[in-house]
């Protein structure tokens, strides 16, 4: 499925872990279209934030039951990506976070 480039990346992804990684591995974190593949993400990145990619790994997060009193929802599932950026490559919008 074709996917424009500008709706690949959703949003980033700021969490304790994601910056430890960043810290440690150069990897960074991204919420992603449920239907994008590691080669559109890829391409969205490198693309769009002018960075060069080593690896991409993506993972699907399943949404949670909660419970208001009886009554019971479901969030919604989303999609998750690693993005590893290659040695001396950084990102500026997670520099001034």
């Amino acid at each position: 499925m074709k996917i424009e480039m500008h709706r690949v990346l959703v949003q980033p992804l700021l969490t304790e872990k994601i910056t430890g990684l960043r810290e440690a591995t150069n990897t960074v974190g991204f919420v992603v279209h449920p239907d994008a593949n590691r080669v559109q993400v890829k391409q969205a990145v490198e693309t769009l934030l002018k960075v060069k990619v080593e690896k991409v790994n993506l993972m699907n997060v399943r949404g949670k039951v909660k419970r208001l009193g009886r009554f019971s929802g479901k969030r919604s599932d989303w999609k998750k990506a690693f993005v590893t950026l290659k040695k001396g490559e950084k990102l500026e919008m997670y520099e001034s976070a």
